[in-house]
């Protein structure tokens, strides 16, 4: 009411210039502000009356509220009457369904385990290839059994005893079909594969292994490294019925075979031995280039000697012809002198003959000794790890101890063949350098006995 008042009166002043031009007396001011009060009246009793309609209509909508709330409530418990009514009658129909189920409901429960069980061992089976369809059969079975509501009929009954049987016949045959294998660049294809029971599932050169999560038959990232367990797989996919084919069979469903493809192989194991590993092979390479070179050159040398031996003219193509020579160009001078000479000419030969022969031992003792050093230093690689990750994980501390074995193995492969070799090498020198002597002694010993007899 005073907001109305004052806006009345403001408009009656912010008028007044206009009026003032007509009005020109206080009595006709008085006027204007007296009508402008009725006007006020007015509007504030029809205000009065819409607010009176207002609430007339408030109050019937909040009587119908009121009697909507009335009847949900009236519903509400008469719901939960009929709930606790059904509740009671389901009870009392489970009780008389388990008491008119007697032994039966056992057998159901029991069905129920077994259903559960073929299945996980149905998609655990390699026959899962061949009959993907039974997994949705022994699921739908299962949980009809664990509902409680529904029972399985004898169809559903009969079936599961088949599925069963199946397995069990399948367990026992080696099948070949087609399917479609994931090869390893992840091209899916149609190939033909057999099936040896259970336990193995091959294609054409290739074990192959089943992957239950998605259902794919896919190649193995490694073949095992023997062609004796690859090579009979061709020979099964194209045997006849009745042929006996020997294969590589894993009885432990794939535990053999992973173990078997994930063993490295010898260039992995070389890997392993990391930098003092390839320093290793790099001298056993050399010593045994030197080996075999030093064999080829003391074998032709001593085959050149043993025909001189036969042969009285001496010929300058082996070291015991190049020594006669020596004497046929000395015989007229003293014993001592020749003596001197043929020993200068076997001083000058024995270097050739024992050429290198010094770096092949000296490979065969550091080859060893770099093998130790590698275990130092794969050893310190472990206990490094061991130092930052604990011991809770092996692996973290397989790639130090890896090395330390892989060097020491790799030293010996070395150091046991270059001694071997060393002894063959310097035998043949020592062979040749020994007949050297020996004719050398026996010249001297005739040119001796040859000045004793020339004076008489």
């Amino acid at each position: 009411m005073t907001r109305t008042i004052a806006g009345s009166v403001l408009g009656l002043l912010l008028a007044l210039p206009l009026q003032a031009q007509e009005a020109l007396t206080l009595d006709e001011l008085l006027d204007l502000v007296e009508q402008g009060a009725v006007r006020d009246n007015e509007e504030m009793r029809a205000r009065e009356e819409q607010f009176r309609q207002a609430r007339g209509e408030q109050q019937r909508l909040l009587n119908e509220a009121n009697a909507e709330k009335s009847a949900e409530e009236r519903r509400s418990q008469r719901l939960e009457n009929e709930y606790g009514e059904n509740e009671r009658r389901i009870a009392a129909l489970m009780q008389t369904r388990d008491e008119r189920l007697g032994a039966l409901k056992e057998l159901f429960g029991v069905t129920q385990q077994v259903a559960g069980d073929a299945r996980s061992n149905f998609e655990n089976s390699l026959t899962n290839v061949q009959y993907p369809e039974r997994s949705a059969f022994l699921t739908s079975l299962a949980e009809k059994l664990g509902s409680g509501i529904e029972l399985p009929s004898i169809e559903e009954m009969e079936r599961l005893w088949w599925e069963l049987q199946r397995e069990m016949t399948e367990s026992a045959k080696i099948v070949r079909f087609s399917t479609d294998v994931i090869s390893l660049d992840g091209q899916r294809e149609p190939t033909d594969v057999v099936r040896v029971g259970l336990f193995n599932i091959v294609s054409d050169g290739k074990y192959l292994a089943y992957r239950p999560e998605t259902g794919n038959l896919t190649e193995l990232g490694r073949q095992p490294e023997a062609g004796r367990y690859t090579g009979s797989t061709e020979d099964l996919l194209g045997a006849d019925s009745g042929d006996v084919v020997r294969f590589g069979l894993d009885p432990t469903l794939g535990g053999v075979l992973n173990s078997l493809v994930g063993q490295p192989n010898l260039v992995e194991r070389i890997q392993q031995g990391a930098l003092v590993g390839y320093l290793i092979l790099a001298l056993g390479v050399i010593g045994l280039l030197i080996s075999l070179e030093r064999l080829v050159t003391l074998s032709l040398a001593s085959r050149k000697v043993t025909a001189q031996l036969r042969s009285s003219t001496p010929s300058d193509d082996n070291a015991l012809g190049r020594v006669l020579a020596v004497y046929h160009e000395n015989k007229d001078v003293d014993t001592e002198t020749l003596e001197l000479k043929l020993g200068e000419a076997i001083f000058k030969e024995t270097p050739k003959l024992n050429r290198s022969l010094l770096f092949i031992q000296i490979i065969s003792v550091v080859a060893p000794l770099m093998g130790l050093l590698g275990t130092v230093t794969g050893m310190i690689k472990t206990f490094q790890a061991i130092t930052l990750f604990g011991t809770g994980d092996p692996k973290l501390m397989a790639g130090g101890i890896s090395q330390a074995l892989v060097t020491t193995v790799l030293g010996l492969s070395v150091a046991i063949p270059m001694v071997l070799l060393h002894t063959v090498v310097s035998g043949r020198s020592r062979r040749i350098v020994q007949i050297l002597q020996e004719q050398s002694t026996g010249i001297v010993a005739e040119h001796s006995e040859a000045q004793n007899k020339a004076p008489e």
